[in-house]
This record gives structure tokens, sequence and C-alpha cells, in this order.
């Protein structure tokens, strides 16, 4: 396979030596490997050169894994995405969670990674693409309590909005100050104890 139309992969991970490892390993079988280390690099990376497969970290600092693929699911559907984490999920389909695949780190071999990917890389020529989604990811800053971030699923731009939105309080709008595409939003409780769970860790 040649290097123009090796499948392109793009590592999403905060662990350098992961990164490193997971694409020696990839290269060694003949994919194309850029790597991020966080959602928001991850996202200008996109923007340059969008790959076949996305492989990410869910407990990232800055713009968590989570965040990434409800974005990446709206404006990148046919990417195929394979989620290797450290988090114990027991049924991917259920899980809420937009993903392909999903490995625990350290409980899988290169081997079924790479059989995974090549799975999903032959099929996405036919693979439809997912609903897009009508709620943009609403997150907190994890080194501020003060506001809340939205991540415009246009311009992929975040932006504060008021910290005294309600927490399950139905469907919210908020507008782009960076291009002006008006947004819609729910805030869930569920998903700020998460990350208010994560950063009591960090």
């Amino acid at each position: 396979m040649s290097a123009d139309f090796a499948p392109r992969v793009l590592l999403v991970d905060d662990e350098p030596k992961l990164l490193k490892a997971l694409s020696e390993i990839l290269h060694a079988n003949g994919f194309v490997c850029r790597t991020a280390t966080d959602g928001f690099e991850a996202l200008r990376r996109l923007r340059e050169t969008p790959p076949d497969i996305l492989i990410s970290d869910l407990r990232m600092p800055n713009m968590s894994g989570f965040e990434l693929l409800a974005i990446i699911r709206r404006r990148f559907p046919q990417i195929a995405v394979i989620v290797i984490s450290g988090e114990f999920i027991a049924n991917v389909e259920s899980s809420g969670l937009l993903m392909n695949a999903f490995f625990q780190k350290g409980a899988y071999t290169p081997e079924q990674l790479i059989a995974t990917m090549h799975e999903l890389y032959s099929q996405s020529p036919i693979r439809p693409a997912l609903p897009k989604q009508t709620h943009a990811p609403l997150w907190i800053n994890r080194r501020s309590e003060e506001y809340l971030l939205a991540t415009c699923t246009e311009c992929l731009r975040s932006f504060p909005i008021d910290k005294e939105t309600p927490a399950d309080g139905g469907l919210q709008s908020a507008q782009c100050p960076s291009c002006g595409t008006t947004i819609s939003y729910v805030v869930d409780s569920n998903v700020l104890k998460l990350l208010e769970s994560y950063k009591e860790t960090l």
C-alpha cells in the first residue's frame, strides 16, 4: 500500500509515551499517523486533513474525548472512531458514546486493534453517516468554575455561556461570537457531575 493511499489515522491522547508507541505500531502496519494531545489540537488537525480513523482517549485535559467525539459525529460523521481508554465501559452500544469500537487500556493486543482498524477502513466507503446531533456539547473549563464553555458546531471555536444556566433546564440557545451561528444545547447535570469528578482527580 503506497503512502498516498494508506489509511490516515489521528491519535489523540495526553500520554506522550503511549502516543509514540502506538504511532510506531500503526506506521509499521501501513497506516499514516498524526497525533494530538487533547481535543483542541485534534480539531485543528481535523480541519487540516480529516483522517479515515480517529483513535482517542476519553480522559484528557482542556477538551476531553467526550466533547471531541460529540463534535466529530456532528461535523465529520464519515470518520470511524475507536476509543482506547482506562474507563470501564461494559456495553459500547448502550454507553451513549459515539464510537465504532472500544478498547480498554492494557486489555487488548496490537493485533486486535489492527484487525479492527482494517475492518472499519474496509467499511468506510459504504458506512452510512450517523444522524447529525441537534445539541452542541457543553462543558466546564476544568481550570475555573466561573463559566461554562460551548463549542460552536460550525467554526469549532469555544465561547463562554452564562454559568447560571440551570442544569436539565431544557433546550437552550446561544450565538457564537466568532461566526454568528446560533447553536442549541442542553446542560446535562450528569455530564457536569462527571466533569467535576474528573477535575477533583487532577
